[in-house]
């Protein structure tokens, strides 16, 4: 299932949205100045969230528009549900665990464990990521698998 083609694939996938997320992530972590680590570690991985997916969204509509159209209010119609079902099923699960449980806590505890906000929310975000992006990319691929 690893290959260096398939790693260069899904990094390809994921590039634009993660330089989104992570600076959307950093840019955020200012907010610790003003709010209480949770409050702080939820702002983070809200603003996160919302940056990283309407990256992938956008990504995601513009290669579902590729595809030849019979119809332009059909087409349109169906390129959303489409894009709706696809990122509920690559993103699903793993974003409920990584949002609402995994990405808090570690956005949390690691700038109180490394004693330096940046660091913390770099090493917090890396931790969730690899969690968040290994269920994803099962996902990814169980989706392909399907659809050929």
């Amino acid at each position: 299932m690893f290959s260096k083609s398939k790693f260069k694939e899904w990094v390809n996938r994921y590039k634009y949205a993660e330089l989104a997320a992570t600076s959307t992530a950093l840019l955020c972590s200012q907010l610790s100045y003003f709010f209480d680590g949770v409050t702080t570690a939820y702002l983070i991985t809200f603003a996160e969230y919302f940056a990283f997916y309407s990256v992938i969204i956008w990504i995601s509509y513009l290669q579902l528009q590729k595809i030849p159209k019979q119809s332009e209010q059909e087409n349109t119609f169906k390129t959303i549900a489409v894009l709706a079902k696809n990122i509920l099923l690559e993103f699903g699960y793993p974003a409920v665990l990584d949002f609402f449980f995994l990405r808090p806590f570690c956005m949390y505890w690691l700038p109180i464990v490394t004693g330096n906000a940046v660091i913390g929310i770099l090493m917090g975000k890396l931790c969730a990521d690899v969690v968040f992006y290994f269920f994803s990319i099962v996902n990814y691929e169980l989706m392909k698998s399907k659809n050929t």
